[in-house]
């Protein structure tokens, strides 16, 4: 835990939120700036501040969580997102996965997607050392 961090005070229960499900590693609650109605998150109690700072055991139980906010809102689009680093417009450092519903094309998440053209070369290239490290 981290004693400056807001979602480890909300995990002590040292701030209030509004709490939607919680097991012994996890714990979901609403957005309290939602991008719309039912915006939740989904947070690891250990504390971290990017994804590969959590162990994989607390990461697993994240998406299962989401996935049921999902459905009890009985949302049929949505976006779960998760962010790492500042440029990647993470706000709070602490891991968390954002279950966004998406209910029409002004409310929920607006995302720009900047397409690139490939240089299958360069593509094959990065898949050959991608491969390795993570075969290793």
């Amino acid at each position: 835990m981290s004693a400056n961090c807001i979602f480890c005070k909300i995990v002590k229960n040292e701030i209030p939120a509004f709490k939607l499900l919680e097991t012994p590693k996890i714990l979901a609650f609403l957005d309290i700036q939602p991008l719309s109605r039912g915006h939740a998150l989904v947070i690891p109690k250990t504390h971290g501040a990017k994804l590969h700072d959590i162990p994989d055991d607390e990461l697993s139980e994240m998406l299962p969580v989401a996935k049921k906010l999902a459905t009890a809102l009985g949302v049929t689009d949505y976006n779960i997102l998760q962010n790492n680093g500042r440029i990647a417009h993470q706000f709070v450092d602490h891991v968390h996965v954002h279950m966004i519903p998406k209910p029409n094309e002004t409310e929920g998440l607006g995302v720009k997607w900047p397409m690139q053209d490939t240089d299958m070369d360069k593509l094959k290239a990065l898949h050959e050392e991608l491969k390795s490290k993570i075969e290793n």
